[in-house]
């Protein structure tokens, strides 16, 4: 049985063009409904100079408060897919997309919220904020970091949220060009006595490690950066990964490809795919997008991480390739 539910076509019913740089694109699954959480992230699936090339985009529209799916891209230098995106999709267009995916959600707690983004990522910071403002009692903070006022994606957004919220949303903009890039006493200061809060930041990774360094807690951090976690399952897949020697074969089946290599001691399926010799789909590679989804049709394996697959679906037989071992002899999986 082969993996139909991985991808699916979305129709583009709208494009907003936040800065010169960032546009919203509204989607209009065709499978539906489309569920997801806020701060999810889809895959999107893009042909690009005769290559099949994979990115991930958080939502910015929040389950709880938007009608409409939205995924926010900004251009950036030699960005092959953001920058195709912005130039080549036009309303009316199909993308091709996965289900929602990712852990950067909203956690249970009465505690404030603060946030921390910087360019682009505030286009998860601001679906967890509707989702908080919407959906609990708490106050609800962020500092958003641009290079310059022309780059600042939601400005409108955000004031909106905050004139519909009074006393519970506040949003403090800080500019490259005007204020320096963003310093250790420049969160604490933001913190002030907030230090039990829950605290989210995402944005390019030296403004995360900023933040990462310069948090003290006692409250909890999260951090948008696809790190794969370390899990019991994991420890587990790792331990049944330690021999050296293994015997079998994998054999991958990709439309009309198939393709079979002896196995090799701790590789993974996506790995024994492309040693075959194939292109098979992938984006994370740290079982957070479900972009490698395949079949098992004969033979075990186990995922050293997984994030996007419930039990039901683990026991029919879905795997993660990027993150899965074969145990025991051969094994056969197939693609899409």
């Amino acid at each position: 049985m082969a993996v139909t539910h991985v991808f699916q076509r979305a129709t583009v019913t709208r494009i907003v063009k936040e800065t010169a740089d960032a546009y919203t694109f509204v989607l209009s699954p065709h499978e539906t409904p489309f569920g997801y959480r806020a701060g999810q992230y889809a895959t999107f699936q893009v042909h690009v100079d005769g290559e099949d090339l994979y990115r991930s985009y958080s939502m910015s529209s929040a389950p709880e408060t938007d009608d409409e799916l939205m995924t926010t891209v900004k251009r950036v230098p030699g960005g092959k897919v953001s920058n195709w995106l912005l130039d080549n999709v036009a309303e009316g267009d199909e993308l091709v997309m996965t289900r929602a995916a990712g852990i950067f959600c909203l956690q249970e707690s009465t505690a404030p919220l603060l946030a921390f983004s910087g360019g682009s990522g505030i286009t998860p910071i601001l679906s967890l904020a509707k989702s908080a403002l919407a959906t609990t009692d708490r106050n609800v903070r962020l500092l958003c970091a641009d290079r310059d006022a022309a780059a600042a994606i939601f400005e409108d957004t955000l004031a909106e949220l905050a004139a519909r919220y009074p006393g519970r949303l506040s949003v403090q903009r800080r500019r490259d060009t005007e204020d320096g890039l963003l310093d250790a006493a420049a969160v604490s200061a933001f913190v002030g006595p907030d230090t039990d809060a829950d605290c989210y930041v995402c944005g390019p990774t030296g403004f995360m490690d900023v933040v990462r360094s310069a948090w003290a807690g006692p409250g909890r951090l999260f951090i948008e950066d696809f790190d794969t976690a370390t899990t019991p399952a994991a420890d587990a897949a790792g331990d049944a990964a330690t021999d050296t020697e293994v015997s079998g074969t994998v054999t991958i089946c990709m439309g009309r490809k198939k393709e079979t290599v002896p196995r090799v001691a701790r590789e993974t399926l996506l790995e024994s795919a492309r040693r075959a010799g194939l292109t098979p789909p992938f984006s994370c590679e740290a079982g957070n997008c479900g972009t490698c989804i395949a079949q098992i049709t004969e033979g075990t394996a186990t995922m050293l991480n997984n994030t996007v697959l419930d039990d039901d679906e683990v026991a029919d037989g879905l795997i993660l390739t990027c993150q899965g071992i074969p145990q025991g002899g051969s094994i056969t999986i197939e693609y899409e």
